[in-house]
């Protein structure tokens, strides 16, 4: 029965001209060799080879069965190369840290996605502030982070994006407006406030700083998006918040969109200052073929 050795020898004897050398270059005897051409060339039922004056040189049938057994063992090869610069990513552990909205919305997905591709890579997840995100990558104690509005210069890999919106009370005068007309940030500044942070110093204070303005009247500062919405139905005030934080019962609110939209972009950011591991190049190249 013909296997890779055999294979194998055809080829070196293809390359050498001769029996012997090619069973030196494969570290097969002289007899095993001539044994193994001739159970090729008794499998196949053709002469592969010809043997004239001490060479051994291939037949017109040879020339094509040789070039396809240098093919095949090129792509066993390969195969192999793969494997092995696959072997790194075989296990591992990922930390990373992100700011409680993304870890809840964005992450799920993509982690199950990714254990599936790598399952013997084990993200651990750490739910911080996006400041803490930060600090955390420059002093290296995890090994990526999500970041909000990334600089391109900034090696991250993007994981999607989402508006800034208004929430009014259903009954207030900025209400009354179609939605297509939208609200500005200077207008709303003006309203009595419910500040909602979600844990993340990209808030509503930062936008209206962004724009040098000022939030005149914060009536109650809250973290829970939630609490916000709840707020902003007992007439409290208006906010601000991610389109995504938005909740699926709108009863007694109204969204209104920013004008002009403000857009906040999240990535996944390596830690500075050392190469990211093969799991960590893995997580990202997931990312880059999305």
């Amino acid at each position: 029965m013909m296997n890779l050795m055999h294979w194998r020898m055809v080829v070196a004897v293809a390359d050498t001209g001769n029996i012997t050398r090619a069973a030196e270059r494969i570290g097969m005897t002289q007899s095993g060799a001539s044994q193994a051409l001739a159970l090729i060339e008794e499998t196949l039922g053709v002469q592969l080879f010809s043997r004239e004056n001490r060479q051994t040189l291939p037949t017109a049938i040879g020339l094509p069965v040789i070039e396809h057994a240098r093919a095949m063992l090129g792509a066993l090869e390969n195969i192999r190369k793969t494997v092995d610069a696959a072997k790194g990513v075989q296990r591992g552990t990922i930390r990373l840290a992100s700011f409680p909205m993304v870890l809840a919305t964005f992450l799920p997905p993509l982690l199950r996605q990714f254990n599936r591709l790598h399952p013997g890579i084990q993200v651990v997840a750490l739910e911080v502030s996006d400041d803490e995100v930060d600090s955390l990558l420059a002093a290296g104690l995890v090994d990526v982070g999500v970041v909000l509005n990334p600089t391109p210069s900034r090696n991250a890999g993007r994981l999607g994006r989402d508006a800034w919106v208004a929430v009014l009370p259903a009954g207030h005068s900025l209400a009354r407006r179609p939605v297509e007309e939208g609200v500005t940030l200077a207008e709303l500044a003006q309203q009595p406030f419910v500040l909602a942070t979600g844990g993340c110093s990209t808030n509503a204070r930062s936008l209206a700083s962004d724009a040098g303005l000022q939030l005149c009247d914060v009536r109650v500062e809250v973290r829970e998006w939630s609490s916000a919405f709840t707020l902003v139905r007992e007439n409290i005030g208006v906010t601000v918040v991610p389109e995504m934080t938005l909740p699926s019962q709108l009863q007694g609110l109204r969204v209104m969109p920013l004008k002009p939209r403000v857009d906040r972009e999240f990535a996944l950011a390596i830690a500075p200052g050392k190469p990211p591991s093969a799991a960590v190049q893995a997580l990202l190249a997931m990312l880059a073929d999305r």
